[in-house]
Parts: structure tokens; sequence; C-alpha cells
């Protein structure tokens, strides 16, 4: 394993990104979390310093490349602004989003398919306990591919024909029966299946269960991406 450490900015809140995927990642944010050097090649554990006071949404990108008009692209989680650096920007769908609130000395944490899935994630806390005192900072993850009930209108491919990832159906079909606002928000047939292979992840908007867990006192927040069984 390569060891990195990044210093994005002076903190106590402490992730750490492991990748274990089988390719590079590139990691990317909105908003920005300072992050300089977003490539995350297999096999590398790196400790990052998030802003104590952050509130947004974490990424990867997968396999990204840059082509003879030096023009930077990705085939999943892609910014569209051509270059690697990417902050501040929405992706492109389908992503896998791990959404945090940073207020030192709580984070709030979980993990999305509410744009669809392209990697698998962990988030695991490093000791810590929820404010509400129910009990320890548990761990949340999407550890299995949704290719088996992706509905073929809502498969992503690259241009070889090959699946990358499995979108919502809100962002694909645009229908009200798929998209709401949070308020009175139900799961659909689709969501429901998402939800049957990832049970720790939210998958349509409004979803609540498991809540948006509130930590306090965990040493660090480890994101592992494709972490084994």
């Amino acid at each position: 394993f390569t060891f990195t450490l990044l210093s994005g900015v002076q903190s106590d809140v402490t992730f750490t990104f492991e990748n274990m995927c089988s390719d590079t990642l590139w990691r990317a944010s909105n908003p920005s979390i300072g992050d300089l050097e977003p490539d995350l090649p297999r096999d590398t554990f790196e400790i990052f310093n998030m802003d104590d006071h952050y509130r947004g949404s974490i990424w990867f990108r997968t396999k990204c490349s840059t082509n003879g008009s030096n023009y930077f692209s990705c085939e999943t989680g892609d910014c569209r602004n051509g270059i690697m650096e990417c902050a501040g920007i929405n992706p492109t769908y389908p992503v896998t989003l791990l959404n945090f609130a940073v207020n030192n000395p709580v984070v709030s944490y979980g993990v999305s398919l509410v744009h669809g899935q392209n990697i698998l994630v962990r988030i695991q806390p490093n000791g810590g306990t929820l404010v509400d005192g129910s009990g320890p900072c548990p761990m949340v993850d999407c550890n299995k591919e949704l290719s088996s009930v992706c509905p073929l209108s809502l498969i992503k491919e690259n241009k070889d024909g090959q699946y990358v990832g499995c979108n919502s159906a809100c962002d694909v079909l645009k229908d009200p029966k798929y998209c709401c606002n949070g308020h009175g928000c139900q799961p659909d047939e689709i969501s429901l299946k998402y939800k049957g292979l990832c049970p720790l992840a939210h998958t349509y908007p409004g979803d609540a269960k498991p809540p948006f867990y509130q930590c306090k006192g965990a040493d660090s927040y480890a994101i592992t991406l494709c972490p084994p069984l």
C-alpha cells in the first residue's frame, strides 16, 4: 500500500481514504474540500484533514484520462470542466455520493444512491458516540453492485458498451413518481430494489432510514472504496 498524508487545512477532523478498487480513482467534492491531489491510485491509503465546518458531498470519478487536446474527462462522476481538479461542480450521474456535515466536534454522515451508483463505498467512524446517546457511531455502506436490479433504461454504459453504473429513476425518467422534494416522499419500486441490496444507504429523496447519523468524539472517519465483504 502507498501511504500519503494530505493537509487540506488545520483541523481536528480527520478522514482517511483507502482505495481497494482495481483502478485509480479521482476524488471530487461540492463544495470544495481543498483537495489539490485528487488522484487515488489503487492500494493507496491517505489521511486528509477536513475543514472544521463543511456541508456537502464527496464522490469518486472512474476511468479518467486526458485526450490529445489536453481535456480531462472520466467515465463516471465527470465534472465537465476538462481539468483534474473538480470542486464546487455537480457531477454527471450516476454517482455514489458520500454526504457529510462537519461542525466540529460533530460529524454527520451518510451514503447516498439518490443519484445512482458508480462505485462501492463504506464510511466507518473510528470510535465516537451518537449525539442522541443511543450508542456508538455505526458504519454505513453500499457494498453491492446495483447491476443485478438496475432496469435496462437506467444502466450507464461506457463507449464500449460495458456496464459502469446504475442511474436513479428520477435523473433519467424525470417522472414525478420517482422525484420529490423530500416532503411526504415515499419509496418506489426501483428505490426499494436498491435498498434491498444496500439497506444502509439512502436510495430516494427524503429517505431517513438509516438517519443521517450525528457522531461526536470519533478519532477519524475511514472511507473505504470497494471495501471487502
